[in-house]
């Protein structure tokens, strides 16, 4: 009982100072109809998140967000990325190493405009968020090219 008591409190205590819990179980997911998703959805969040849309560089106030805190799912509020992981790599979209969670997003392959690249989605609505490259920093060495308008952010 008191192991018990004790890691509850320090899981509360982590996820208190912005860590997150290793957790491996998949999202529930969020499905919903266009119609649906036009009614919350700016014309810009759906012309990206769900027609795979991407905004101009250097259009996105995100991008030069350098606060801590969590970037989020535009359509379904999911976690993606924490700004502990951004970095700016010069290309006009945020961009960070790793997701917040190995659940978080998930990847696809993308064969539009000739060439092929890795799609990377919303692990809980499907939304388009952007593409993962690899020719990011350490540690991992992947670039999460990501579509500011697809996410929102909650400073800490």
């Amino acid at each position: 009982m008191k192991n018990t008591l004790l890691l509850l409190l320090t899981a509360c205590l982590l996820a208190g100072m912005g860590f997150r819990i290793a957790d491996d179980t998949p999202p529930k997911k969020v499905v919903k109809t266009n119609a649906e998703w036009k009614k919350i959805l700016t014309p810009d969040q759906y012309a990206v998140l769900r027609e795979h849309g991407t905004e101009r560089a250097f259009t996105s106030p995100l991008n030069d967000i350098h606060d801590h805190g969590t970037f989020y799912c535009a359509g379904c509020h999911n976690p993606l990325f924490s700004s502990d992981t951004k970095f700016n790599s010069g290309t006009g979209w945020p961009s960070f190493y790793t997701p917040i969670s190995k659940t978080a997003v998930k990847e696809d392959s993308d064969k539009s405009y000739g060439m092929v690249r890795t799609e990377v989605l919303c692990s809980v609505c499907g939304g388009h968020l952007g593409h993962v490259f690899n020719d990011g920093p350490k540690p991992t060495g992947l670039r999460y090219c990501m579509n500011g308008v697809a996410m929102t952010f909650e400073k800490k």
